[in-house]
């Protein structure tokens, strides 16, 4: 499926960075980042952009290379890897940031992920997160049609013990990134500290 949205020419959720991202980079420690479920390129490309050494990670090959060309063209340079999320190692202790925007995973997978999340953050590693609730499938504005991608602020608490939240908040804001996410949508975000 991902190979086959990021095949067109233009890029299926713009070029722009997310805007909770765009908003909030600052609090990631200077360092080691790693985006998880990255597509094409826009939030790793603008996170090297703030100087971060940014490794960049989707199961679409056809993303990745769309990633390589905005990154060459931004004149930056990120490190890419082909992988399927569920098998991905995080590794331990090994970020400064991790960054989730928007990476659709069935809860029982995404649960497992969240956990490497927490095992891969150096001591004062940052988690950013922006995701979809469940209630955005009445939204229709994007986020596919399934509730069990979709996650909620209790679900990332549980997800995510090891860490203090400095924010976790659920709203409704207006989405506009490409084609695919145009419009109100609910979602979640998350800014959480891996405690020193």
């Amino acid at each position: 499926m991902w190979d086959e949205r990021y095949s067109a020419d233009e890029y299926a959720y713009g070029t722009a960075p997310n805007d909770f991202l765009k908003e909030r980079w600052a609090l990631i420690p200077k360092g080691k980042v790693l985006s998880l479920a990255e597509g094409e390129g826009r939030n790793a490309v603008f996170l090297a952009k703030q100087g971060y050494a940014v490794t960049a990670v989707d199961g679409s090959q056809v993303g990745l290379s769309k990633a390589r060309k905005l990154a060459e063209e931004s004149g930056v340079k990120i490190e890419l890897i082909h992988a399927d999320l569920t098998e991905f190692d995080l590794g331990e202790g090994k970020w400064d940031g991790i960054v989730s925007i928007f990476c659709p995973l069935p809860a029982d997978l995404r649960t497992a992920l969240h956990r490497k999340v927490v095992a891969g953050l150096k001591p004062d590693g940052v988690f950013l997160l922006e995701a979809y609730r469940p209630e955005q499938l009445s939204y229709g504005t994007g986020g596919g049609k399934s509730a069990d991608t979709m996650t909620t602020k209790d679900s990332l608490l549980a997800d995510l013990a090891g860490l203090r939240f400095i924010r976790l908040q659920e709203l409704e804001r207006n989405v506009v990134e490409g084609i695919y996410h145009t419009g109100l949508g609910a979602v979640v975000q998350a800014i959480a500290v891996k405690e020193a």
